[in-house]
This record gives C-alpha cells, sequence and structure tokens, in this order.
C-alpha cells in the first residue's frame, strides 16, 4: 500500500522531491529515463588528471535524480579519461530497492532494467550506484518506511537492501564479478546526520564485499565541515583553468545549488520530465570527476 509523505519540513518536500523532480508527484508514473549508451573512443586531454588505465573500463552508472542529472557529464569524463564504455539507467524518485530483482511492480524501475539484469547482459567492469537515500516514502519498495516515521527501522532497511543489491549484482557477474562503487553523497540540509550514517552504511558494505566508495560528497561539501551544506565553494584548481565553472570569479567562489533547490547540482531548474543536466554546472562536474577517479584507481589495482 502506497502511503502519503512524511517529510518535517513542507519546505523539504517541495524541494527534496524524495530525490526526483520537485514538479512530480509520487502518483505520477515514473518516466523512461534518458540512456546513454557509448563505446566510443576519446581524445586525449591536456588536462587530464587521472592516467589512462591499461584497458579501458566497461562502467554501468545506476541511480536516481542526482544520477539522471549528471549522467551525461559523467559519461564524458569517463570516456575521456579512461576511453571507457558507459552505460546508464538511472530513474529519478528510486532508492536502492528499486534496483532489486523480484520487486514486482513495487518499484519505479522496469525488470530489465534491474541491475543484475543489466551486469547479465553488458557484463561492466565497475557498477557505480549513486542514491540519496530515499528517506521520504516516494518510491513503493520501500513499504512505507521513512527516516522521519521511524529511523532504526529505515537504517536496518537500507542495509539490508545494500546487500541484496550487491549479492544480486555478484551473482549476475558469475565468475567476472564486477567491482561495485557507492557514491557518497554531499550534505543534507534537512537531516545532516541522515547522509552520514547513510554514507557509513555505504564504506561498511564496501569493506565487506571488497568493493570501493567515491567520495564525490566531499567535493561539494565545506572543507573542514564534511557534512555542512553549502549553497557555494571556492573555485578549485580546475575552475580556475576553466573558467566556466567558477561562476562567481570576483568572489573567487563557485555555485553547487540554485537558491530554491538545497538537494540537486543542476544549475537549471528541475521540470516535470527528468533528463540529464543541460547546463554547466560545477557541483555536477566534482561529482563526476571524483567518480572517474576512484574508477581509474580500481582499474589500475591488481
Amino acid at each position: 500500500m502506497r502511503k502519503p509523505w512524511i517529510v518535517g519540513v513542507l519546505l523539504a518536500a517541495a524541494l527534496l522531491g524524495a530525490c526526483g523532480d520537485p514538479e512530480s508527484g509520487p502518483e505520477a508514473a515514473p518516466p523512461s529515463p534518458a540512456v546513454v549508451t557509448t563505446h566510443q573512443r576519446a581524445a586525449a586531454s591536456p588536462s587530464a588528471t587521472v592516467s589512462a588505465p591499461v584497458r579501458a573500463p566497461k562502467v554501468l552508472y545506476l541511480g536516481d535524480s542526482l544520477a539522471m542529472e549528471a549522467q551525461k557529464v559523467l559519461g564524458q569524463e569517463l570516456r575521456r579519461e579512461l576511453r571507457a564504455a558507459y552505460t546508464s539507467r538511472p530513474y529519478s524518485g528510486t532508492t536502492v530497492c528499486d534496483y532489486l530483482e523480484g520487486t514486482g511492480a513495487k518499484s519505479l524501475v522496469p525488470d530489465g532494467d534491474k541491475a543484475a539484469a543489466l551486469v547479465r547482459a553488458l557484463h561492466p567492469d565497475f557498477v557505480v550506484l549513486q542514491f540519496w537515500g530515499n528517506a521520504w516514502g516516494y518510491t513503493w519498495c520501500m513499504d512505507g518506511i521513512t527516516h522521519a516515521g521511524d529511523p532504526t527501522t529505515y537504517y536496518k532497511r537500507y542495509r539490508a537492501d545494500m546487500a541484496r543489491l550487491t549479492e544480486q549484482i555478484a551473482a549476475a557477474g558469475g565468475a567476472v564479478r564486477p567491482r561495485i562503487v557507492w557514491v557518497a553523497q554531499g550534505p543534507d540540509p534537512i537531516t545532516p546526520d541522515r547522509v552520514r550514517r547513510v554514507n557509513e552504511l555505504y564504506a561498511k558494505q564496501a569493506a565487506a564485499s571488497g568493493d570501493v566508495v567515491a567520495d564525490a560528497g566531499a567535493r561539494v561539501s565545506a572543507a573542514g565541515d564534511r557534512y555542512a551544506w553549502v549553497q557555494y565553494l571556492p573555485c578549485d584548481a580546475y575552475e580556475h583553468e576553466h573558467p566556466d565553472y567558477c561562476t562567481q570569479p570576483g568572489r573567487d567562489r563557485t555555485a553547487l545549488h540554485l537558491d530554491k533547490d538545497y538537494l540537486h547540482f543542476c544549475l537549471a531548474p528541475t521540470t516535470a520530465t527528468p533528463k540529464p543536466c543541460p547546463v554547466r554546472s560545477p557541483g555536477i562536474l566534482r561529482i563526476a570527476r571524483e567518480i572517474t577517479r576512484t574508477i581509474a584507481a580500481g582499474t589500475r589495482s591488481p
């Protein structure tokens, strides 16, 4: 049974949208995701920050609206830096359980795009999983469990779903198991401790199964205060070299979020139809570059 949204603050419901688009309600049918699939070889970049791996990796990117908005940029970075073959299947409003096989109708992800199904079809070397943590009862597969309603049950369920998804991906990979990259999230302005706890779950699951964490959230956090939300950060070295990504050069700072969207990193307003971010957005690029760096390190490791 689908339960009503449980959110402590009305502003959170309007802005966060359960990691979906703020203009899309939970009663709307889940839209088809934008899919990016490529196997092209990119020219070398003079500003590359990672050395090319011995073999170009195959990368599968799954996740919620944060992955939806970042999918195009991540593909560009992976192709340029690692010559990766890249496929993305994000769905806004989802969480870990949506990508589990066996959920039936209680999922925003169709059977053909479940994590295990895609692993069997594509044989990726890496499966990148990026989820905000869906704490608001948006998706059916959480069975109405919310962080606000029962934090203990929420974390227990989230941990169990992570373990199940890891097992399904490993089984689908067979003798050549893909390595999972859990993407640690940036600060949550409504319940800061929730994201910290979710990131800890990612780290524990990765350690238990021999996988890795890309701490992309640290790249969009204030120096010295990992879980304090900020709208602006000082421009980094890459942004100084590429001024289009330093949005306020006179103040030597760049924007991570729009004024009215505390969650997403796209500097264009969200729409009723989820899609990749259409404008240059420093937060998205920072996240994509950290994921790329983590995959590069994993590709070179024995």
